[in-house]
């Protein structure tokens, strides 16, 4: 089975037994987390969302990505700025998809 379901203002396309990466979530690791935000299931698209439709995945890791360097400067001006960023983010492994 294949979805499309949203969280964290993204959406994911995913079948069962993905690894995704999505925005950090407020779940430990080794629980299942259930999403009922699901726009699209094996051909059945919702309005926005398809009824009874949810995607569950397992929470395998937290962590933070790669730093990104944020550097401004406004030339002649003697204006510097350095920045550094890692987003957090949670490993999911889809587990089932159900559509009813």
């Amino acid at each position: 089975m294949k979805a499309i379901f949203e969280t964290g203002g993204k959406q994911y396309y995913v079948t069962e037994g993905d690894v995704i990466y999505v925005e950090k979530l407020e779940a430990e690791a080794g629980k299942d987390v259930v999403f009922d935000q699901v726009l699209f299931v094996n051909g059945t698209t919702g309005t926005p969302f398809v009824s009874g439709a949810k995607v569950t995945c397992t929470v395998e890791k937290h962590g933070r990505q790669k730093k990104i360097v944020v550097f401004k400067y406004k030339p002649k001006k003697k204006y510097r700025n350095k920045q550094g960023h890692r987003q957090p983010y949670t490993k999911l492994v889809v587990k089932k998809i159900e559509a009813k």
